[in-house]
């Protein structure tokens, strides 16, 4: 019973923490701020989190975690694996908080002293590689238009979903982000 208590209370800590980073900034919220939302003491969050950067960390770690799992379920590949990502937009979507999350830390942490600066730099490598990997599976298997050049369209691809996530948190009602990644991907794969 203890054990299922502290789990529930972790995964309560990493739910306020994503909330107060997406509304502050990470270094705008305090850990004080995140244990008074949860409703324990600051002794209290430090016994699951002994630092402000494990907490981060914990945070941007479940995020990718439940993205991986939803998108590689059923390990699509190739133009699959592309088409997923509309997917992950529409879900994106719904998910506010995280997408502010993810946008305001990503920008914070281009500073090479902020705690996810690593985090993020690895993250975009793996990322670019993984896309770069499902453009390239997709044009030996016949599905990518022969101008597009897998390296670039990945890059690319990157850049027009933080783009559009950016001009989303501005104006969600102008902004549709799924459609605009499936139309970018009908222009880039064979029907």
């Amino acid at each position: 019973m203890g054990y299922a208590k502290g789990r529930a209370k972790r995964r309560d800590i990493l739910d306020q923490a994503t909330a107060l980073f997406g509304e502050a900034g990470y270094r705008g919220t305090s850990l004080r701020e995140i244990a008074a939302r949860c409703g324990i003491s600051h002794p209290g969050l430090l016994h699951h989190f002994p630092t402000k950067q494990s907490l981060l960390l914990a945070v941007l770690e479940l995020r990718d975690e439940v993205d991986a799992e939803w998108i590689t379920l059923g390990a699509p590949r190739g133009a699959a694996a592309l088409r997923r990502l509309v997917d992950l937009v529409r879900l994106n979507a719904t998910r506010r908080g995280i997408v502010e999350l993810f946008t305001v830390l990503s920008a914070e942490a281009t500073a090479a002293d902020h705690p996810a600066h690593a985090y993020f730099v690895n993250r975009y490598r793996t990322l670019v590689r993984d896309l770069e990997t499902a453009y390239t599976e997709a044009c030996a298997d016949g599905d990518l238009r022969p101008e597009v050049e897998p390296a670039l369209a990945a890059r690319e691809l990157v850049a027009l979903m933080d783009g559009l996530q950016i001009q989303w948190l501005l104006d969600d009602t102008s902004v549709d982000m799924d459609a605009a990644i499936g139309a970018h991907l009908s222009t880039q794969l064979t029907p």
